[in-house]
C-alpha cells in the first residue's frame, strides 16, 4: 500500500509497499505514528525563542527604484573612491570610499579589542546575536533584495532565493547545531599514554578576514560573519568595488543588530576599496577567506604567503550537469534552466557544461530552447513586483563582449548558437549590461576532435550561456568531465540512484547534487569548496566552522595522582640500560605477538630492577 503525502508540491515521501500496514488494523496504528511524528516536527519547526526586532530604515537613494537624477559622476575621483552605478541601467548610484592599507590596518586593531571581549561569550549569546540577525534579515527581506537587485542586477527572486532563504538557513544551522560541533572534542590518549586523557579544543583564531565578490552582495558577507561571530572572532570583510554601494544598508543592519545584543561595535567592519585594500587585510588577519576568480586567488595566495596567513580559497567554477540514459528530460529541464541561467549565469556554482547522453540531446534542446525564448529580460526594478522579469544583467562592464567572444569561439568550432549568443538592449535598459539567455549545442567530441580545443568547454563564462555536450559512453563522459581545470560542484541526473551516485562520485569536484542542483550548499552542514583550479578549503559546514578555529590538542591526568614520573633508567645522565629500557617499552606495547610482549616486560623488569646485570652493547 501506497502512501503520499506532500506539502504544496514541494516535498514529498512514499512509505514503501514493504511496510506491513495492512495487517496493523488497516494502518491506522501506522498512521497515527506518522502523524504524532509529523505534529512534533512541525511543532519543533513552529517554535522559535523570543528575540527582538531591529529596525533599520532605508535611505532615500535605496528606496528608490531610480537615480534620483540620473546625474553623471564628476571625474575627479582617484583611487580613494569607488564609483557605483546600476548595471542594469547604468545610473549614478553614489560614491563609497575606497579604505587605504592604514585605514584597513585601524580596523584589525580594533577588531582585536572587540574580539578579546567577544571571545568571553557564551555560545547562548553568540546564538542570540545570530537569531537577531536571522529575524531582522526576513523582517527586511523585502529591502535587501530591492537593495541587491539595484547593486547587481539579479531579479528581486533570484535575490531573495540566493541572498536571503540561503543566509536563513545558515543561520538557522549554526544555531542549531554550531555549539555540537565546537565542544571539546575528547580523543583516543593511545596505549602509552591510558593513563591520560586526550582532546581537541576549538579556540578562536582572533581577528578573521573574508575577501568577497559581487554577485550575492548580502549573502557574501552574512555568510561570513555569521560564522565567524559564532567561533568568537571579530570578522573585517573586503566587500567588492563593484557591489559597494549596496554594503551600506547591509552594514547599518549588522552594527543595529550587534548593538541590541550588546556585542562590541568593531566585532565586524566592512571596507571596500581595490587590491591595495585587499592585500594590506590579507596580511593582517589570523585567516583569510577569498572568493573569486582564480587570478585574484592566486595574488591573495601570494600575498598570504608573506606573514604565513592561511587561506581558505573558493575560485572558479565550470560545473558539470549531467543527463545519464534514461533521464526523463521533462522531469528536470525546468531546473537546467535555474541552474544555467538563474541570477543571469553569476552563480559559483552555476551550471556551465551540460552533457547529455545523444539519446536525449534533440528533446532536451528542444525543451530548454523554448524556455529561453519565453524568458523577460530587463532592468529588474523596472516591474513592480519582478512579475515582468526573468533574468536582469550582468554586473560587471565589459562582461557581455567577452561572453559574446566566446560564442564567437564555439561558432568557429562548429557549434550551433540555438537561442541567444549576442548583447541586448531591452526596454529601458539602454544603458545596462544585458546578454539573453544563450544555448550553443557543440557537436559530439568523439566525432569532432576539433572541438576539445574549444573555449567554452574550459573557460569559465559567469553568465547566462549553457553548453550541451553530447556524450555516448561512460568512459567518454568522464574524460570530457574531468578534463577541465575547474572542479567546483556537480550534478547528476539518472532513472537509477546507484547508477547517478557511482558516476558522480568519479566526476573531479568538491560537491555532488545526485539528481537535483545545488543542495550541497543549502545544506548548509556540508562543506562548500573545490579543488584543481577552484581553490581548497572549506568555508561553510562543520568543517568551515572549524577552521575558523585554532585546533589545540589538551592532554592531562585522568587522576592527580598518576602523573607521568620519568623512569630511572631515562633520566640524565644516561646510562647504559637508557636504550635497552626504550626497546622493552617498545616491545611491550607494540610487540605483535604475545612472546614479544612478555619480552619486553623482562626487559623493562631487568632495567629497572637489575641494571648490574645488563651488559652494555660493544660498539
Amino acid at each position: 500500500m501506497l502512501l503520499r503525502a506532500s506539502m504544496s508540491r514541494i516535498v514529498s515521501f512514499t512509505v514503501p509497499d514493504w511496510l506491513p500496514l495492512d495487517s496493523l488494523q488497516d494502518g491506522s496504528l501506522a498512521l497515527t505514528v506518522v502523524a504524532l511524528a509529523a505534529i512534533f516536527l512541525f511543532g519543533r519547526l513552529l517554535w522559535h525563542p523570543s528575540v527582538p526586532s531591529v529596525t533599520v530604515q532605508l535611505m532615500p537613494d535605496e528606496a528608490s527604484d531610480v537615480a534620483s537624477d540620473g546625474a553623471t559622476p564628476p571625474a575627479l575621483f582617484e583611487d580613494s573612491h569607488v564609483v557605483c552605478r546600476d548595471p542594469s541601467t547604468g545610473q549614478f548610484l553614489g560614491v563609497e570610499h575606497a579604505a587605504s592599507p592604514d585605514e584597513v590596518a585601524a580596523c584589525v586593531a580594533r577588531g582585536h579589542t572587540a574580539q578579546r571581549e567577544w571571545a568571553k561569550s557564551s555560545f547562548a549569546q553568540r546564538r542570540r546575536l545570530l537569531r537577531i540577525l536571522s529575524r531582522c534579515t526576513l523582517e527586511h527581506a523585502e529591502d535587501i533584495c530591492r537593495v541587491s537587485a539595484r547593486d547587481s542586477g539579479k531579479t528581486t527572486t533570484d535575490a531573495a532565493f540566493g541572498e536571503v532563504l540561503v543566509t536563513l538557513e545558515k543561520l538557522s544551522w549554526i544555531c542549531a547545531e554550531g555549539e555540537r560541533w565546537l565542544r571539546p572534542e575528547a580523543r583516543s590518549a593511545g596505549r602509552m599514554l591510558f593513563y591520560k586523557r586526550a582532546r581537541v579544543e576549538w579556540h578562536p583564531r582572533g581577528v578573521v578576514g573574508a575577501i568577497v565578490p559581487w554577485n550575492y552582495p548580502f549573502h557574501n558577507v552574512l555568510n561570513p560573519v555569521s560564522a565567524a561571530v559564532f567561533t568568537g572572532n571579530a570578522i573585517v570583510i573586503k566587500v567588492s568595488e563593484h557591489a559597494a554601494w549596496s554594503s551600506r544598508f547591509y552594514g547599518r543592519m549588522i552594527k543595529e543588530c550587534l548593538a541590541v545584543a550588546g556585542a562590541p561595535a568593531d566585532l565586524v567592519q566592512l571596507v571596500t576599496g581595490y587590491g591595495d585594500t585587499g592585500a594590506a587585510l590579507t596580511r593582517q588577519v589570523s585567516l583569510m577567506t577569498f572568493v573569486g576568480s582564480t587570478k585574484v586567488g592566486k595574488l591573495v595566495m601570494a600575498e598570504a604567503a608573506k606573514t604565513l596567513t592561511p587561506v581558505v580559497l573558493e575560485l572558479g567554477g565550470k560545473d558539470p550537469f549531467v543527463l545519464l540514459p534514461g533521464t526523463r528530460v521533462d522531469a528536470i529541464v525546468d531546473t537546467a534552466a535555474r541552474a544555467g541561467w538563474g541570477a543571469g549565469g553569476q552563480n559559483c556554482i552555476g551550471a556551465e557544461r551540460f552533457f547529455v547522453h545523444s539519446s536525449l540531446v534533440e528533446t532536451f534542446v528542444e525543451r530548454l530552447s523554448g524556455i529561453a525564448r519565453s524568458m523577460r529580460q530587463g532592468p529588474p526594478l523596472n516591474a513592480a513586483g519582478n512579475t515582468g522579469i526573468d533574468i536582469g544583467a550582468l554586473c560587471l562592464p565589459g562582461e557581455a563582449a567577452r561572453i559574446e567572444a566566446l560564442v564567437e569561439d564555439a561558432r568557429k568550432h562548429f557549434a550551433t548558437i540555438v537561442t541567444g549568443g549576442a548583447p541586448v538592449k531591452p526596454d529601458g535598459g539602454e544603458g545596462g549590461q544585458f546578454f539573453p539567455p544563450t544555448l550553443v549545442l557543440i557537436p559530439n567530441p568523439a566525432s569532432n576532435p576539433k572541438v576539445g580545443s574549444m573555449r567554452l568547454l574550459h573557460e569559465e563564462v559567469f553568465g547566462p550561456l549553457i553548453t550541451v555536450i553530447p556524450f555516448d559512453t561512460e568512459e567518454q563522459l568522464l574524460q570530457l568531465t574531468n578534463g577541465c581545470s575547474f572542479a567546483l560542484g556537480s550534478s547528476v541526473f539518472g532513472p537509477s540512484d546507484a547508477e547517478v551516485l557511482r558516476v558522480g562520485r568519479q566526476i573531479d569536484a568538491g560537491m555532488l547534487a545526485c539528481n537535483d542542483f545545488a543542495t550541497c550548499y543549502m545544506c548548509q552542514s556540508l562543506p562548500m569548496g573545490g579543488l584543481k583550479d577552484s581553490g581548497f578549503g572549506k568555508f561553510a559546514g562543520i568543517e568551515g566552522l572549524r577552521g575558523l578555529c585554532v585546533a589545540k590538542a589538551v592532554v592531562e591526568d585522568m587522576a592527580s595522582f598518576m602523573r607521568t614520573q620519568l623512569p630511572p633508567p631515562l633520566r640524565y645522565p644516561l646510562s647504559h640500560v637508557a636504550f635497552p629500557f626504550t626497546r622493552g617499552l617498545m616491545q611491550f606495547f607494540y610487540g605483535h605477538s604475545l612472546l614479544t610482549k612478555l619480552g619486553g616486560a623482562l626487559a623493562l623488569a631487568r632495567c629497572a630492577l637489575f641494571p648490574s646485570s645488563v651488559r652494555p652493547k660493544q660498539a
